[in-house]
């Protein structure tokens, strides 16, 4: 199994208290820590800690919007591209409407070169209404937003893998002749003799049924969508259906999920952890705290090392075999990642 890890950026209120001259400097220390691991030498027993690093493509902090600094994904993707060696980058997920698909293929290219080719590209419909409409996008509907998805993961892998968009005529977005180079470094097998071309890996984001689903299995090389062990399963069985559909192998597509990662040596040091979260949230986000709580305290990733080390043994005999985890404290306190670290990922590899 594979381990990604989020980088705290802000959005979820996990920069909070730190002064804005030092965030920088925070979100540097933990990707420094994930791209000191990448190479293997830091974690016994093991082959590596952290494949990857991530940030959340928002613009307003959640649960509520508030004043608190949310920054920016893509600028951050080209900074921790100058600033780390090893480790791989990725969003998740990028919205596909807050940028154009043309344009994003391009600041994606420059990010996969500037990283030495370790960009991921993770890419979704978007959900976040009231950044929708604060940045003037409107908030179409999720038929429109998934439209916009499909016709610009074709728009950005067409300029991945030739350096040019060609004529798109989509109802959505319309592009002709828009150029990319340089290409990325990356190379990827395309097509039924696997000839590799110039591209970054997709993520596709999101668990819709009908059409994200659809999407994922005809142009994913990774999909992310319901961490619980039965909606994972469930909407792996819809997946491997679309690409039976489309003649996909379903074996050529990661299945990730994302998870929240409350741990402890003890049942008594997850609870003060527990503790230490509950307090951080009605400090910051008092209106939505106790729904919040609740999240976390229900957190499928929510115990000690030998108790989480079973549920994701359980979860990659459903196919799970790349967990991006998330830790509320890790701009404050990073002992539960060295935890998690040194008494979970060595067990899973």
């Amino acid at each position: 199994m594979r381990f990604g890890l989020f980088i705290p950026q802000g959005w979820r209120l996990d920069l909070v208290g730190i002064a804005p001259e030092k965030h920088w400097e925070t979100m540097l220390s933990l990707l420094h820590r994930a791209d000191n691991q990448a190479a293997g030498e830091a974690i016994p027993g093991g082959d590596f800690a952290w494949t990857s690093a991530w940030v959340f493509d928002h613009f307003h902090t959640v649960p509520e919007p508030t004043v608190e600094a949310t920054h920016e994904a893509w600028t951050l993707m080209a900074a921790f591209a100058a600033a780390s060696q090893r480790v791989r980058l990725g969003q998740m997920c990028t919205c596909m409407a807050y940028r154009n698909p043309a344009y994003l293929a391009k600041v994606a290219s420059t990010a996969d070169i500037v990283s030495g080719g370790r960009i991921e590209m993770g890419i979704g419909a978007g959900w976040y209404e009231h950044e929708w409409r604060a940045y003037g996008y409107g908030f179409p509907t999720a038929g429109e937003r998934l439209r916009a998805l499909d016709e610009g993961v074709q728009i950005m892998s067409s300029m991945w893998r030739t350096g040019s968009s060609g004529k798109f005529e989509g109802k959505k977005f319309q592009v002709d002749g828009a150029l990319c180079y340089p290409q990325p470094l990356q190379q990827l097998p395309v097509g039924d003799d696997g000839a590799e071309v110039p591209s970054i890996p997709l993520w596709i984001a999101g668990g819709g049924e009908k059409k994200t689903l659809r999407i994922a299995a005809r142009s994913a090389q990774y999909t992310n969508f319901s961490a619980d062990p039965e909606g994972f399963a469930h909407k792996s069985s819809v997946l491997e259906a679309h690409c039976k559909d489309l003649g996909r192998d379903f074996g050529e597509i990661t299945r990730s999920a994302d998870y929240n990662v409350v741990i402890g040596e003890t049942e008594k040091d997850v609870a003060d952890r527990l503790a230490w979260i509950e307090d951080h949230l009605r400090r910051w986000a008092p209106e939505r705290a106790d729904h919040e709580i609740g999240v976390w305290r229900d957190a499928y990733l929510t115990g000690t090392p030998e108790q989480i080390v079973e549920k994701l043994r359980g979860l990659e005999k459903l196919g799970m075999t790349y967990a991006i985890t998330y830790f509320q404290e890790a701009a404050y306190d990073q002992s539960g990642i060295e935890l998690f670290e040194k008494q979970v990922i060595p067990e899973l590899q």
